[in-house]
């Protein structure tokens, strides 16, 4: 557990689905989590499934689907080098010229899934909502992306929700 903030719930799952409104455009869904600010609430990820959906397979084109779970509103997919992003997901087929459509190469991508062993999670939601974005790269077609988050409720001191609604807020 960390420290400043007491479990208030049970294990939640709660789960979403992006699609881009077209190809290759950065689409995003708002994930509602229904945190009560007034009881300085605030929700530990524990675990992240992003399941992102597969890319084109088109003859002489590296084609990608590129997905995030993110605290606060993004213009960008963004990764794990961002403040904001607790996971992000990605998947590629390298198709050269020489190579048919079904011969091209899949790679996949995600971090992180879970937490390891010794930490006890994620990252800490300390605002209402959290957002899933996707954007594809090089794709004739729409795609969309998946995401179930496991985690709790749990109250944080006064002085720790302060810092992290500020740290979550400027992290954007």
């Amino acid at each position: 557990m960390p420290v400043g903030l007491k479990q208030s719930s049970s294990p939640i799952q709660v789960s979403a689905r992006v699609t881009e409104l077209a190809a290759n455009t950065l689409a995003s869904e708002t994930i509602e989590l229904n945190l009560n600010p007034l009881d300085n609430e605030v929700f530990v990820v524990t675990q992240v499934n992003l399941d992102v959906g597969a890319p084109d397979s088109i003859t002489g084109q590296t084609t990608e689907v590129l997905a995030s779970l993110s605290t606060t509103a993004r213009t960008t997919v963004g990764d794990i080098s961002d403040n904001n992003v607790l996971a992000a997901a990605s998947r590629l087929i390298v198709c050269n010229a020489g190579m048919t459509p079904d011969g091209g190469i899949p790679f996949d991508r995600e971090d992180p899934t879970f937490t390891s062993l010794n930490e006890s999670y994620i990252g800490i939601i300390a605002t209402s909502n959290c957002f899933l974005n996707i954007k594809g790269e090089f794709n004739g077609n729409i795609k969309a992306a998946n995401v179930r988050i496991f985690g709790y409720r749990a109250s944080a001191s006064s002085s720790v929700y302060a810092a992290l609604v500020q740290s979550e807020v400027l992290s954007a």
